[in-house]
């Protein structure tokens, strides 16, 4: 569903993120992160690409659990703080909480990050030792130079794969338990996916963000089926940019030759941040008729004044400044027009609302019989000139 633009910030009266749309594939904390997108300004397209299986109905979660109880591991890796905290919850509904605590406060229990820890601590245990990278590769490192060999690790899973770490343990010699902490489905409704796929592919996105792997490859998976996997990585490559929330998401995309940005930190806050700096930093901005005209997804910028714009009049403007200052043909502009027949009357249309939408008509010039041209200001003209 496309969500209202919410209200604007304080920077010009609008927020970093204003006149943009960001697509979200999130099952979990969807709703944090759209929020976060908003209240920077951005219009957030929502479709969960995947769903959680309830832990309670899990079976191999109450099989990998029942096995751990019986045969102490020597080694625990916890992964993710609600993962952790689900899975004693699981044990605490089947019965089985008290000796799930009992087995593991007497092993090697190692966490992966601040909040893990947190959660550990919070079920009165305490773990041995957490890497300061919250990585998983400095965890698999430190295992590596202890030796596993002949070793039990128990891995709690968190739905995303976990590329040659379990395959780095077995080969060294360990015997791995994986702990499914809970498991992703497809959606129930794959209406949101498909309509999350359509305004990708036809470019009314700005980014796609991605928090887990699965979400990635179920969203790829998708876009194969309906045969639109060529459209999208052809997007994701030019015009709709790919943010991932760690390195670990971004496994599928890369997989498919997609680079990915990524924060510094795996987290929604600074996922948010990156994309207030990077969308931004992607638009378009001309000097045209005397004013700063920024040109963004959706909207423009005019002197920093925050003017939404209809598809149609985006279509045209797009076309326009793909060649700032030359005119453009009627016809030419007509294709680029969404849905468009072969009357040129339509272009007319688009363009009087185009203008009105901009609130400074000088800025785009009509060329007797030609076209239609941006009005670039005569110092401009030699940057832009070859373009």
């Amino acid at each position: 569903m496309y969500d209202e633009q919410q209200r604007p910030g304080r920077d010009h009266g609008h927020g970093p993120l204003s006149g943009f749309t960001v697509g979200v594939t999130a099952a979990r904390r969807a709703d944090e992160l759209a929020a976060l997108l908003q209240r920077r300004g951005a219009s957030v397209v929502h479709a969960p690409a995947l769903r959680i299986v309830p832990l309670a109905d899990d079976s191999e979660l109450l099989a990998a659990t029942k096995e751990l109880i019986d045969q102490a591991p020597d080694v625990v890796v916890a992964t993710t703080a609600i993962g952790f905290r689900g899975w004693v919850e699981a044990a605490d509904g089947w019965g089985l909480g008290e000796d799930l605590i009992a087995r593991l406060r007497g092993v090697e229990l190692l966490a992966r990050g601040p909040k893990v820890k947190g959660s550990i601590r919070a079920a009165g245990l305490t773990e041995e030792w957490s890497p300061s990278s919250e990585s998983m590769a400095e965890v698999l490192d430190r295992l590596l130079d202890e030796g596993v060999e002949g070793r039990r690790i128990a891995i709690q899973l968190h739905g995303e794969p976990l590329p040659g770490f379990v395959e780095s343990l077995r080969a060294a010699g360990a015997e791995v338990v994986p702990v499914p902490v809970y498991r992703w489905m497809p959606p129930e409704d794959i209406g949101p996916v498909d309509r999350l796929l359509d305004a990708a592919v036809t470019r009314g996105l700005d980014a796609l963000t991605f928090t887990s792997a699965p979400a990635a490859a179920s969203l790829l998976s998708r876009a194969e089926q309906r045969g639109l996997l060529p459209d999208l990585l052809g997007v994701l490559h030019h015009d709709v940019l790919p943010a991932c929330v760690g390195p670990v998401t971004a496994l599928p995309l890369q997989a498919r030759g997609i680079d990915t940005v990524q924060p510094e930190r795996f987290r929604l806050g600074p996922l948010v941040q990156l994309l207030c700096q990077e969308l931004p930093g992607r638009a378009r901005t001309l000097p045209i008729a005397g004013h700063r005209v920024e040109i963004r997804g959706h909207a423009v910028l005019v002197d920093g004044a925050l003017r939404p714009v209809p598809p149609a009049g985006m279509s045209l403007l797009r076309a326009l400044s793909r060649r700032p200052g030359w005119v453009v043909a009627r016809a030419e502009l007509l294709r680029a027009l969404p849905g468009a027949g072969r009357d040129e009357h339509a272009v007319e249309t688009a363009m009087a609302r185009l203008r009105t939408a901009l609130g400074a008509p000088k800025l785009i010039q009509t060329v007797v019989k030609r076209g239609y041209r941006l009005a670039l200001d005569p110092a401009a003209d030699s940057k832009y000139a070859d373009i």
